[in-house]
């Protein structure tokens, strides 16, 4: 009944954010951009952080966050500053949001244009810089539940609470596929694969900006980072990345593609260089391919500082103003600078020099008053709070619980030890068993969050929510070590002798960007010594692995009963952990990413037969594979139906299997698609996923889950660098099942 009613709630809810569209604004953007001076224009293009209208240095604000009135005045009047981001000292209260907006929105009233500011923030897993907002799964997480409507429905949440906040402009979904489990920002997207990903950008742009994002209760989305940013041969963050334009056409423009086609309003560029080439100064990327072959449309922004970053770090300019010029004319339509002014001052010069012509000052400048038309802000830039009753509702917390739930990957479950028996007597040891920050991750009240057990107090840890499900008196509790370094591990092996089991919190602290970047891949050894030292005493080891990345265990992993991998679910993680532990809740996560098992063994699932070639060092040998999960309940996969033998360029092809829920409760399944051509002129994949859907089935029912297959849908980038399909034969894998037809 309790699911029934959160469903019902649900639908209620998204009928009603789709039944108040804004009517889109009528402002005549082409007679506005007539008029503008040269200095509006540019302070349109110029974005600075909110650090620089507050009392107080960037990076040092004074405490409690004030606006500095002569700040303000010289950066929205004298400027004409057309954006501000970032959060000032750390997440605000809503009401608090609203002053802030409120002062600049004003202050914007006062130029002689009156053309509202565009503010952004960092939205990316819930309105993460408001306090007592819904937090749910970092996008790793919502990768994992492999659920698009999921995915969506929590996107609209994250909307909603946002605009709530006085903000209509989010910095999210992150689109960078995370081929590397050595880099540091893999969690902020998708996982590894490209059909994937890009599935999940569509749902979660849908939810950010709805059909029409002036809707009070949408945003404007901004994929980032194009692009090649996750793919940094070294791993470290913002390290240069050495991507085949090939590689770049099949496996890192897609996913941003059909986000794109899905209408995003905006794009964040990669503060990276691909092929020696900055991305920020690379127009083949950011004309040819974004404008040209991708036919974007919106509004093109610089990531933090990386205009000037041409000239100090990449040393591609040889002055900050001709690093404007190169990042301009590539394509950049707004800098976010973010602490000056200079950006704007060289931009003027260049003009008058004639370095950059007006011509692209008014195509940057018409992008961006468009977005701002888009999303209504010329009618009204704000809403009323009590516009937002759902704001950090139970309806909300509900919606974030079931993310969190099916975000948990169960990868080992020895002798059915899960779900365990609530009379069970247990211990919780280990480094991430009492802190929000390893369940949330960066981005989470703050940069790095790592001030999220201060603002999330109220939610339940892994061990609140453990004690909370079984009783304080049985749950016996020893930190046992921190993450990289041992506590009272000899008190935690005593404790595990006088329980039933033992619940094993590992995993890692919060962090995002370059202080997560690391040279060891490898849990750290007081963790690996708490394991090992808990394990001696006999007793079942559950393994909570809650962390942004895939960290190497393959040491203590014969010893450890049960894996549950929770990758950053939320704030409601130490909930939904609770629940799987003692059967509440089913778990139908599955892995987004390969886990290895060596730390010089990082191969993709779609990998090349001759990375797996047996007799010799190059197998593929990982912990876990991608698409890996378990459930408390048993599916078969029965009748596998290829429609046709034989099909041309012209033919559709249905591929159809039954799924039986074999087992005694009801479950969530994954049904994954694989198909493999098996001799092309590039070599193929051993396999690739080409189609997968989630589904719920109650004990004993059967469901057909059909896929529809285009011949475009078997195509590959070829030496030309062009999508093309080829005559041959391909196999199907779903389920285990296997069959083959032929391409003619």
């Amino acid at each position: 009944m309790k699911q029934l009613i959160s469903i019902l709630l649900s639908v209620a809810f998204f009928i009603q954010i789709s039944c108040a569209q804004t009517p889109k604004s009528s402002y005549d953007i082409e007679a506005l951009l007539a008029k503008m001076t040269i200095e509006e224009k540019v302070g349109q293009m110029t974005q600075v952080t909110l650090d620089l209208i507050c009392e107080g240095e960037p990076y040092n604000l004074k405490v409690p966050l004030t606006i500095s009135l002569p700040k303000l005045k010289k950066a929205v009047i004298d400027y004409k500053v057309g954006s501000i981001l970032n959060t000032g000292t750390s997440a605000n209260t809503q009401q608090r949001w609203h002053e802030i907006i409120s002062a600049i929105q004003e202050a914007a009233k006062d130029t002689k244009r009156k053309i509202p500011v565009l503010y952004g923030i960092d939205a990316i897993h819930g309105a993460n810089y408001t306090q007592g907002t819904t937090l749910f799964a970092q996008q790793i997480g919502l990768a994992a539940t492999w659920n698009p409507t999921l995915t969506e429905e929590l996107a609209a949440i994250a909307a909603y609470e946002t605009r709530a906040s006085a903000i209509p402009w989010t910095f999210s979904p992150v689109l960078d596929l995370g081929r590397n489990p050595l880099w540091p920002r893999i969690w902020e997207g998708f996982g590894e694969d490209v059909y994937l990903s890009a599935e999940l950008g569509k749902a979660m742009t849908r939810g950010f900006q709805g059909k029409n994002s002036a809707d009070k209760y949408r945003v404007a989305a901004c994929l980032k980072h194009f692009t090649c940013y996750g793919a940094p041969l070294s791993g470290k963050d913002r390290t240069p990345a050495w991507v085949p334009e090939r590689y770049l056409q099949e496996y890192y423009l897609p996913g941003f593609a059909a986000a794109i086609d899905e209408g995003a309003a905006s794009i964040m560029i990669n503060s990276g260089e691909r092929n020696g080439v900055p991305a920020h100064a690379d127009k083949h990327l950011l004309t040819d391919i974004l404008r040209g072959q991708l036919k974007f449309k919106g509004v093109a922004v610089s990531d933090w500082e990386d205009i000037i970053y041409l000239h100090t770090r990449h040393r591609v300019a040889a002055t900050p103003k001709e690093a404007v010029r190169m990042a301009v004319m590539a394509g950049i339509d707004m800098s976010m600078v973010p602490t000056n002014f200079s950006f704007a001052d060289y931009l003027i010069e260049l003009v008058k020099e004639g370095k950059v012509p007006m011509s692209r000052i008014d195509e940057a400048v018409g992008r961006i008053l468009q977005m701002k038309k888009n999303l209504g802000l010329f009618e009204q830039t704000h809403y009323p709070m009590s516009d937002y009753p759902k704001f950090a509702s139970e309806e909300f917390r509900l919606k974030s619980l079931q993310g969190a739930q099916e975000c948990l990957v169960l990868l080992k479950n020895e002798k059915n030890i899960l779900p365990l028996s609530k009379a069970t007597k247990i211990l919780v040891t280990g480094p991430a068993a009492n802190t929000m920050r390893s369940l949330n991750g960066g981005w989470t009240y703050s940069w790095q969050g790592n001030i999220a057990d201060e603002l999330a107090k109220e939610k339940n840890t892994i061990l609140e929510a453990l004690q909370a499900k079984l009783g304080a008196a049985n749950v016996t509790y020893v930190e046992g070590a921190k993450f990289n370094a041992p506590v009272n591990i000899e008190a935690a092996a005593e404790a595990a002798k006088s329980v039933d089991a033992v619940v094993l919190c590992l995993g890692e602290n919060s962090y995002t960007e370059h202080e997560g970047s690391f040279d060891n891949i490898l849990l750290e050894d007081a963790q690996i010594e708490l394991a090992n030292a808990v394990a001696k005493a006999g007793k079942p080891v559950i393994l909570i692995l809650a962390q942004g990345r895939p960290r190497v265990f393959n040491k203590i992993e014969p010893q450890i009963s049960a894996i549950l991998y929770a990758p950053l679910p939320g704030n409601e993680g130490g909930n939904a952990i609770a629940d799987v532990l003692f059967g509440d809740a089913n778990p139908s996560g599955k892995l987004p990413i390969t886990y290895p098992k060596h730390p010089n063994s990082l191969i993709n699932y779609d990998h090349k037969y001759t990375e797996n070639i047996k007799g010799m060092a190059n197998i593929f040998d990982p912990q876990f594979e991608f698409g890996t999960g378990l459930s408390y309940t048993n599916f078969t996969y029965k009748n596998l139906i290829i429609s046709k033998k034989q099909i041309t360029d012209k033919d559709e092809l249905s591929i159809s299997v039954d799924v039986t829920n074999a087992g005694t409760r009801a479950g969530k399944e994954v049904v994954q698609l694989y198909i493999s051509d098996l001799y092309a002129s590039i070599t193929p994949s051993v396999r690739r996923l080409r189609g997968f859907e989630k589904i719920d089935l109650k004990a004993g029912q059967t469901r057909t889950v059909a896929f529809k297959i285009k011949t475009k849908d078997l195509a590959f980038v070829g030496i030309d660098n062009k999508f093309i399909t080829e005559p041959g034969d391909f196999n199907v894998v779903l389920g285990g099942l296997s069959g083959m037809f032929e391409l003619k």
